[in-house]
């Protein structure tokens, strides 16, 4: 079969394909470039129809552009009204770009995207930067590269996910941005929305939050240090980070004066200019309390709709001397091992008037006042004596100090040593161990556990002849409530911290009063005076000499527990009482770290800064009978221990534990 053969020109016979083609038929170079000009269009065209088509198909709604959804902010208030802390989002109302001072759009153009005025959304340069360090550093998270107005799109419509796909939507939203609103309207959007930390969306609200004052009125060292969080908030935060906002905020005064937003002089007074943070912020005041009060909040009224007050108990000059004292103490004690700590304070009526739950909060949110169970040692006994009080013991019934076993268990003085014929007012201000075990094992563990649970511990109690000396896993919270009765004259004081919650309108959602509180009488006399009489004595005299106050009617007791993993000292003066904790999150062992030492120290520190402020009353119910004389002789009468004489030398100095099951005082 012949081939088939095209015409030539004009139709004039066949013409080999193969042939050249004519000399006047040629495409000339322009011709040439706008073929292919066109050929490339064309398949540019179907490259970006089908690169929207999988982009774009599900870019969230823009129809929405102003809505502002937020969760509402619960505002914390302490028992005289000051500020404790704000939680939740913050916003307020949109500030005009023109009612700002010009450097702080000027601020945050130079830090975040100097050629915002330039661009049409993106930075071709900026991306290919971006490209590079992201091929060249595989595993870690996308490097930025975003314009102001890829920023805006983000912050707007899309998640902060580190991916191609988020980044390439972002890219088509900022086109879209700048192609509906001006340069001015995207500066404007991104200063209100974009977010600062610390729960402030908006640079209105981050001016509030962090400088206690209007947008209007910032001045350029404040502008700077507020764009230089863009780069994290958190890593960057004037509260959290001074030394590393400071930094960051020179770096910014340095890029305005390079683009001519600033003069050099201008840079040297900001720098001259003392900036002063919010102090609600500066101060971090009890967080770990505004932490465990934000899920009572929600289970009380449930989530907020609207924004919140809650009118707190907490007392904030005596929150400032606890948290001092805490940090204080623990620095003072880190080379005998002692880490953290927690400290809690209760009025008569179980209203919390301090609440520390660690040395640093910035450093760990765990919060060791209510989260943390931690053998007791020794700060237990009072549970075992008021037991044997209300058995008819009193504080002069005469015991022996002496080696006893019970089962299996043999428990072991702190000392290594014994006392012989001793009162249990001694035995107690002494922490005599072998004494507790033997009440214990005398009116029975469980009577015991029962008085504890009577005046508010809440923990599981078990009833092993070793929870005498406090082999029982109680939080701080637990041991300040059980003692609270020895404080307020017997009565029943369950903590709490929320006396009202109400709407920011003022209607109340939530009120403590309402329904009256549970005040019951828990401890009755006499033994309530012998147990005040008793731990006056420990504080006096005894373990817990440390603690003392001059001047005022304070009583307490010490706790050690084995290998030295928790030590205590909870003590009490008329309506008030403090427990204070120190040791090791991971419970190994300290360094001979005892009730009597760190524990006492800090609960002296702060309690000398809070007596004065509270003008406390004597511990009531504290009126003991007259002692006896302290140079009467015992003598065993029908198997009974009579009165004895104390031992002349004293207490011996504390020696290593022996028994690492017996824990001391």
């Amino acid at each position: 079969m012949a081939n088939a053969q095209t015409p030539g020109p004009g139709g004039r016979g066949p013409r080999d394909p193969r042939a050249p083609r004519p000399q006047g038929t040629r495409r000339s170079p322009l011709q040439a470039f706008i073929y292919w000009t066109l050929v490339l269009g064309v398949w540019a065209l179907i490259f970006l129809v089908a690169f929207f088509a999988v982009f774009a198909v599900d870019l969230p709604d823009t129809s929405k552009l102003y809505e502002v959804k937020r969760q509402p902010s619960v505002s914390y208030l302490d028992r005289s009204g000051g500020l404790v802390s704000v939680r939740g989002s913050q916003y307020a109302p949109p500030v005009d770009l023109d009612k700002l001072p010009p450097y702080v759009p000027k601020a945050f153009v130079a830090i975040e995207d100097r050629w915002f005025y330039y661009h049409l959304g993106f930075n071709p340069w900026g991306m290919a930067r971006s490209f590079f360090y992201d091929v060249t550093h595989h595993g870690g998270p996308l490097r930025g590269g975003s314009t102001i107005t890829q920023q805006l799109a983000r912050n707007l419509f899309l998640t902060p996910s580190q991916t191609y796909r988020r980044k390439i939507q972002e890219l088509i939203l900022a086109v879209w941005l700048e192609a509906k609103f001006s340069k001015k309207q995207i500066l404007e959007l991104y200063l209100n929305r974009v977010y600062f930390g610390a729960g402030a969306y908006g640079i209105e609200a981050a001016s509030q939050r962090y400088f206690g004052t209007s947008a209007s009125q910032l001045s350029l060292g404040e502008a700077a240090l507020l764009a230089g969080m863009m780069k994290g908030p958190s890593r960057y935060s004037p509260v959290a980070a001074t030394d590393r906002a400071a930094r960051r905020a020179t770096i910014v005064l340095d890029e305005m004066v390079r683009i001519h937003a600033i003069t050099p002089q201008q840079r040297d007074e900001a720098f001259q200019t003392k900036v002063r943070v919010n102090p609600v912020l500066a101060n971090q005041r009890a967080q770990y309390f505004t932490d465990w009060l934000d899920d009572q909040v929600r289970q009380l009224v449930g989530e907020p709709t609207e924004d919140l007050v809650v009118e707190t108990t907490l007392d904030l000059p005596l929150q400032a001397s606890a948290e001092q004292a805490l940090q204080k103490g623990v620095a003072a004690a880190a080379a005998q091992g002692v880490q953290q700590g927690a400290l809690i304070s209760l009025d008569g009526e179980g209203r919390i008037r301090a609440y520390v739950g660690g040395a640093n909060y910035l450093q760990t949110q765990f919060d060791r006042v209510t989260m943390a169970r931690r053998q007791a040692g020794s700060a237990f006994k009072p549970f075992v004596y008021l037991t044997a009080m209300e058995a008819g013991r009193t504080p002069d019934t005469p015991v022996v100090d002496e080696p006893i076993t019970i089962g299996n268990w043999q428990p072991r003085n702190y000392t290594g040593k014994y006392l012989g014929p001793i009162t249990l007012e001694i035995a107690l201000k002494e922490s005599i161990n072998t004494v507790a075990a033997r009440l214990a094992n005398e009116v029975g563990t469980s009577n015991v556990a029962s008085t504890a649970r009577r005046l508010g511990i809440t923990s599981p109690i078990q009833l092993d002849p070793s929870m005498a000396l406090g082999a029982v896993e109680v939080s701080p919270l637990e041991m300040a409530q059980a003692y609270d009765p020895f404080s307020n004259g017997g009565f029943y004081a369950r903590a709490y911290a929320i006396e009202r919650i109400r709407t920011a309108s003022g209607k109340v959602l939530y009120d403590h009063g309402v329904g009256g509180n549970d005040r019951r009488a828990v401890i009755g006399q006499p033994a309530l005076s012998y147990m005040i009489r008793m731990m006056r004595q420990v504080i006096a005299s005894g373990t817990g000499t440390k603690a003392a106050v001059p001047g005022y009617d304070l009583a307490g007791k010490t706790g050690t527990t084995s290998d030295y993993r928790d030590a205590w000292f909870v003590g009490y003066t008329g309506g008030f009482v403090t427990a204070v904790w120190v040791g090791k999150d991971d419970n190994t062992p300290m360094r001979k770290v005892t009730g009597g030492t760190a524990p006492a120290a800090i609960w002296h520190d702060y309690m000398a800064a809070a007596l004065p402020r509270l003008k406390v009353e004597p511990i009531p119910g504290g009126v003991a009978p007259a002692p006896v004389p302290s140079d009467a002789i015992g003598e065993i009468i029908n198997g009974v221990q009579q009165l004895v004489r104390p031992p002349s030398e004293g207490p011996p100095q504390p020696q290593p534990q022996q028994d690492p099951n017996t824990p001391p005082y």
